[in-house]
């Protein structure tokens, strides 16, 4: 299933071009918070045939359509897949993505207004190598930019604790 000529066919979004990365899902109407917005659909494939598929010392930059469904499978949205693949990375998200019965859905995290980019945090898994840091680059433009679209940085119980201490 390709993408549908920039509109869903029930009238919530469209394509277009987008800030953060290329084309992106434009809200065209109001989509209230918890609303069910699509399904992320494409063909399952292994973690293996996914490396295979997107060799990342191969590329300049960053780019896939994968979605991580479990620990043996992964959905590649560039293959059979739909507008979902589109809805770019934000450190701020207005959508998330929950996995339920072995289906990926998109749902709104809170009101989304018509003209407002959907987007969800990708949380990639976060390695220890400082040049993932370059080649996961964020470019979503919001305040709370982590400037990847890996994980955060799990914090450590002795910063955590420090910081209670600073707050009493």
């Amino acid at each position: 299933m390709s993408c549908n000529n920039g509109q869903s066919s029930y009238g919530l979004y469209e394509i277009r071009s987008s800030e953060i990365q290329g084309r992106g899902v434009f809200a065209k109407r109001r989509i209230r918070a918890g609303q069910r917005i699509i399904e992320y659909t494409g063909e399952p494939i292994s973690n293996k045939e996914a490396d295979r598929r997107y060799d990342d010392e191969s590329m300049r930059r960053h780019h896939t359509y994968l979605f991580t469904l479990d620990k043996k499978t992964c959905v590649d949205g560039n293959s059979g897949g739909n507008d979902s693949r589109l809805i770019n990375h934000s450190c701020d998200p207005n959508c998330e993505a929950i996995i339920e019965d072995g289906r990926i859905w998109i749902y709104a995290r809170r009101n989304i207004q018509p003209g407002i980019e959907l987007a969800y945090d990708y949380q990639y898994e976060r390695t220890n190598d400082p040049a993932d840091e370059e080649f996961y680059v964020c470019k979503c433009g919001s305040p709370k930019c982590r400037g990847s679209i890996m994980k955060p940085p799990r914090k450590r119980r002795k910063e955590k604790r420090e910081r209670r201490k600073e707050r009493n």
